[in-house]
């Protein structure tokens, strides 16, 4: 049974922008190309051990050469906006130093083609591929970091700013931070509460730094921030666990929300780790917490957490809680599109929040081409299901403006390589070929009724 597409469209507002999104290390593959220098992902791809199969970013979607076309497919999709990574190893090679112009030129063509074919740009520009050049200096541990990061903000806005529709200064700072300086799967792979903490820090640093270049260069670009926040229950009703809950969601949440929508770090986790924290300089909190135009969400799974007995574990001191259900996608993550909403209904109550795009959301789900027919059902039902909470939530008055279905493609699934697949259109990586999936026709279909006069009666 497939979804009804008018049916849920009318649960919308005319208005309701419907997307999807990519990652430029994920798809553009041209990693030699036109100036670029190496990002620390090239370099983390390149050491045995840390990216499944020795995968790396080298040719991936083969998208930098293929921009025409893979625009010719976003509008075949109907969808209304797009959301793409500037690659800053592109922009700034050396992550400070000379601008390559190249780099710049290229995504010239990108805005352009979006604007010709009636598709907003949604740029971010941090995606998780620092100039290889700065991990000589320290990389994201580092505060002149996120003074690079700034200047690299202000040189990309002077050249596009006119033609974006909203720009986010980071994606899912949470992985730059605790996934790749604390748990080491990401890159630069470190496993080391102080250097995550310094990371922590200098990146909401150059979150706020970013912030300040694009509104002194274009101030009536709409500019945001993506976080992945993370939906935690408590394993049991237990005492323990439900501490263990609050816990974690200052350390899995507060530490990027905090500052940046209340200008404060949470008490607990300064209380537990404040010691461990860089010098935090008079006007950093400031500089972090200015007002948001926008802010987007990134959700797929839920987090389940349970008091850690251990003696001496640092702070949230939690371990991982089993599943409440048996639904799993193909990368093992729990299905539970409930956990959407009760994410959103709680960071709306925690902190005064702008409007919000649902910035990433989809499902791993790795069908391959039959008869020239890639039938992904459960990523529809998946895709279905958490559209049906956020129309929910805008029936609850929260301000959900958009959706951005991830990923347009199949692409390079950073540690899981190309074995992952996110997207609605399916890659042939051998041959560069793209072929729609169910889903992808079917948000097509969905992404076809917007935008319009409002969808609601009265």
């Amino acid at each position: 049974m497939i979804p009804e597409t008018k049916t849920l469209a009318g649960r919308f507002p005319g208005d309701f922008v419907f997307g999807v999104a990519t990652a430029a290390f994920q798809i553009e593959g041209a990693t030699k190309t036109d100036g670029r220098k190496p990002s620390i992902w090239d370099a983390f791809s390149n050491m045995p051990g840390r990216v499944y199969g020795r995968h790396n970013g080298d040719i991936a979607c083969d998208h930098y050469n293929r921009l025409e076309d893979d625009l010719d497919l976003i509008q075949s999709l109907g969808v209304a906006a797009y959301r793409f990574s500037i690659a800053w190893p592109r922009i700034v090679p050396e992550g400070t130093g000379p601008v390559n112009e190249k780099g710049l030129d290229f995504y010239d063509r990108l805005v352009d083609g979006l604007k010709a074919r009636g598709i907003k740009a949604f740029a971010t520009l941090y995606h998780w591929d620092l100039p290889l050049m700065l991990a000589g200096d320290g990389g994201w541990t580092a505060r002149q970091t996120a003074y690079a990061f700034q200047r690299y903000a202000r040189t990309v806005i002077a050249r596009l700013g006119d033609r974006l529709d909203a720009v986010a200064t980071f994606n899912e700072p949470w992985c730059s931070v605790w996934l790749s300086h604390l748990y080491g799967i990401h890159a630069p792979g470190e496993r080391n509460m102080d250097a995550a903490l310094h990371a922590l820090h200098f990146t909401n640093l150059a979150h706020g730094l970013g912030v300040s270049a694009i509104r002194a260069e274009r101030p009536d670009l709409p500019v945001g921030l993506v976080l992945n926040a993370h939906s935690i229950y408590p394993g049991s009703d237990d005492a323990g666990d439900r501490a263990a809950a609050d816990r974690a969601f200052d350390f899995h949440n507060g530490v990027f929300f905090g500052p940046v929508f209340k200008g404060e770090y949470p008490e607990r986790f300064l209380s537990a780790l404040g010691h461990r924290m860089p010098e935090i300089e008079p006007g950093d909190m400031e500089t972090i917490s200015q007002p948001l135009d926008w802010w987007g969400l990134n959700y797929y799974t839920p987090m389940r957490v349970a008091d850690d007995p251990a003696e001496g574990s640092d702070f949230p001191a939690t371990v991982p809680a089993p599943p409440a259900g048996d639904l799993r996608t193909d990368i093992g993550w729990e299905v539970h599109a409930p956990a959407l909403g009760d994410l959103v209904r709680k960071l709306n109550a925690d902190y005064t929040l702008p409007d919000c795009y649902i910035t990433e959301n989809g499902a791993c789900y790795n069908m391959g081409v039959e008869n020239g027919v890639v039938d992904d059902q459960p990523r529809l039902d998946y895709i279905a299901d958490h559209l049906g909470v956020t129309a929910d939530l805008i029936s609850e008055g929260y301000p959900m403006r958009g959706y951005f279905a991830w990923s347009l493609m199949d692409n390079f699934e950073w540690a899981e390589g190309y074995r992952m697949r996110f997207g609605i259109v399916h890659v042939d990586y051998e041959r560069q070929v793209r072929t729609v999936k169910k889903s992808g026709h079917w948000y097509a279909a969905l992404a076809g009724q917007f935008p319009k006069g409002n969808h609601r009666e009265g």
